[in-house]
């Protein structure tokens, strides 16, 4: 008998492609035109380490004859064993797609199993995570997916994205017992309402560890996501026993926001990938609107490159169709996406990233604001997005390199940065805070962005603050050019060791009174400065040269020697990482209309170069080339420094420098 090839784990697994189609009541064909050699196409075109596929969505009803849950209305064959099979015989991981909190078909069955909003009603589609749904559904039903079909492992989606406040019974006596608060907060200006978000939070932590325990007993070695869980939605040390960690970056402008996400997984000391949809369409404030179309090839290598050139694997997301077939003509494109990522695999896969400034995403801010959801933006936050991606934007332009960070992956390690910067942030933990201050004491440098950060450290700032914060129409000055702000901003005074950086006017003119835009100050061996408007949130959403210079004259200022700089373009991300011994240096072209909401599909990045690239290393090097295809360069060696140049960069591609 020949055995079936070893499958990769998910550690190991660097590239993917998934299929989904959220099973509904109008699929009563399931599995008519899905073949052995449909999977057997996918396989041999895009050669992936892992498929995902379709078995339960939002919709509640499975997409195979499941017997512990509500099957979809209509099989003609058992696709999941036809998916499993072929997977199986060349290898190949086969994860299931599963939604965990939001099923709706269950809750029309158990409605006690729902989570329950203020006014006592019972949600229709997410269930409660201090309920039975996952004692009497979930476990189960992957139970019989591991016994069936013996399935590598789950992604379960619809998890902390979909969780919500839980006023349920079970939930609210919890509560009471744990806590001894007998009076359970329902507004956010209750006195204990913060005790209740925490309280609802941490159960969704233990009903994952709960499903993941269970599931690991069962089958040592089964390997199980929570989708966007320990991600920039749930910013907090992964404290449950997952496998992996995985999310699906937004649909719309996609390179944004794998640019964000991305640098959010990256130091969670887990496995990760991100994943790309296949497919885009437009958006109104009702939500998907017109059909979809398949992004090109140039798109989603794009989207790859960000991702696998901060170390993390990478998936794509196509649709199956309402029998669970695909379309197959669409795996051609996924074949040069797969091409384009396993050229870069070896330089990049596991990378170890190069600190040099790190960008808070602060895990305490996020949760004690009022508004929260607990993991999700809403629109109420979606401020904390824009501030946090908007800062982010408009460092990486200058081709810094940029860590996004939170509280645990700094504390302790500060010092490994030259440069720390806070955004727009209202709230900070005092034990964080001082040691914010022991590393500047000791000759670090901290960026405040904003008139909330910025009274956090008024003190150490040396200024005093006039008036409240309010929001208005600004015009920031810098270098003889005005931009407008219409925005919070706050009046200061400084004090004589102060140094005034950029100005601020009430009219769109150099004349008049001004307030500072910002400050400089010594402390200890080290600098603070202070930006006292937010200037995140409007760069996200109305990018000015003027707003993006401003703030990184303000970097260089406080940092002024990277070990990477490049100059020739604004669209070009530099990433620094080491792997082995080797340092590598990733350039990602970022031009081309994908943030453009009127654009869905296109086919054309403009090249950009010539790049002039200079490399700080300690000592001369053996060998200096381009990847993929080990491109030998001409570059110079002085003073400690590399320089050459890429006459042009089409989309991603990275110097390797050696020494042996």
């Amino acid at each position: 008998m020949i055995k079936n090839p070893v499958r990769l784990r998910r550690r190991e697994s660097f590239l993917g492609v998934h299929f989904d189609f959220h099973a509904g009541k109008d699929c009563v064909e399931i599995g008519k035109n899905v073949t052995p050699e449909m999977v057997e196409y996918i396989i041999e075109t895009v050669k992936p380490d892992y498929i995902q596929c379709d078995c339960k969505g939002h919709n509640g009803f499975s997409s195979y004859p499941t017997k512990v849950a509500y099957p979809a209305p209509g099989f003609k064959k058992d696709q999941l064993r036809i998916w499993r099979d072929v997977t199986a015989k060349h290898g190949v991981a086969l994860y299931m797609h599963y939604s965990g909190v939001w099923d709706n078909e269950a809750l029309k069955h158990h409605p006690d199993w729902a989570c329950v909003d203020k006014d006592g009603n019972r949600d229709k589609q997410m269930t409660s995570v201090f309920g039975d749904y996952v004692d009497k559904l979930l476990i189960p039903q992957v139970k019989e997916l591991i016994d069936i079909y013996d399935v590598d492992g789950i992604w379960l989606d619809g998890e902390c994205w979909a969780t919500k406040l839980d006023y349920s019974e079970k939930a609210t006596y919890k509560f009471q017992q744990e806590t001894g608060i007998s009076i359970v907060s329902k507004k956010s200006s209750d006195p204990h309402f913060f005790e209740y978000m925490e309280f609802c939070r941490e159960g969704f932590r233990k009903y994952i560890q709960h499903y993941v325990s269970e599931l690991h007993k069962y089958k040592p070695g089964f390997q199980i996501c929570s989708n966007w869980a320990y991600s920039a939605r749930m910013p907090e040390p992964v404290n449950t026993d997952v496998d992996f960690l995985s999310g699906d970056y937004a649909m719309i402008d996609s390179l944004n926001s794998a640019r964000m996400e991305a640098r959010c997984l990256v130091y969670q000391g887990k496995p990760w990938d991100l994943m790309s949809w296949g497919f885009t369409c437009s958006v109104s404030d009702e939500g998907m609107a017109g059909c979809s179309s398949i992004k090109s090839v140039l798109q989603l290598q794009q989207e790859a490159a960000v991702t696998i050139a901060l170390g993390g694997g990478f998936q794509v997301y196509f649709k199956q169709k309402r029998d669970g077939s695909i379309s197959q003509w669409q795996m051609k494109i996924m074949k040069k996406v797969s091409e384009f990522c396993r050229a870069r695999q070896k330089i990049c896969h596991k990378a170890t990233p190069v600190p040099q400034m790190a960008l808070l995403h602060s895990t305490q801010a996020f949760y004690h604001n009022r508004m929260s959801p607990f993991f999700r933006w809403n629109q109420e936050l979606k401020h904390i997005s824009f501030a946090l991606s908007g800062i982010l934007h408009s460092l990486l332009v200058f081709q810094n390199v940029v860590d996004i960070v939170s509280e645990h992956h700094l504390t302790g390690k500060m010092s490994a940065y030259p440069l720390i910067v806070v955004p727009e942030c209202e709230y900070l933990d005092e034990d964080f805070k001082q040691e914010l201050l022991n590393y500047v004491e000791s000759g670090g440098n901290l960026l405040l962005i904003g008139p909330a950060a910025t009274s956090l450290f008024g003190e150490q700032l040396n200024v005093s603050f006039k008036g409240q914060a309010e929001k208005k129409e600004n015009w920031l000055e810098y270098e003889g050019r005005l931009c407008g702000l219409k925005t919070t901003s706050r009046e200061v005074e400084l004090k004589d060791i102060v140094s005034e950086f950029g100005k601020l006017y009430l009219e769109n003119d150099i004349v008049g009174e001004s307030t500072p835009a910002a400050s400089i100050t010594d402390y200890g061996k080290g600098k603070i400065a202070g930006v006292y408007v937010n200037i995140g949130e409007c760069y996200f959403h109305a990018a000015t040269s003027v707003s993006r210079n401003f703030l990184n004259g303000l970097v260089r200022e406080l940092f002024p020697e990277s070990i990477v700089e490049v100059k020739g373009s604004h669209s070009v991300d530099v990433i620094l990482n080491r792997i082995e011994s080797k340092l590598a240096v990733n350039l990602i072209n970022t031009s081309g209309p994908h943030g453009d909401p009127n654009v869905l599909v296109f086919d054309e990045i403009p090249e950009t170069g010539p790049l002039t690239v200079s490399i700080r290393v300690p000592e001369v090097p053996s060998n200096v080339s381009i990847e993929p295809g080990n491109r030998q360069v001409d570059y110079t060696y002085n003073d400690g420094k590399i320089e050459l140049t890429l006459h042009s960069l089409k989309i991603h591609d990275i110097i390797v420098v050696e020494w042996t």
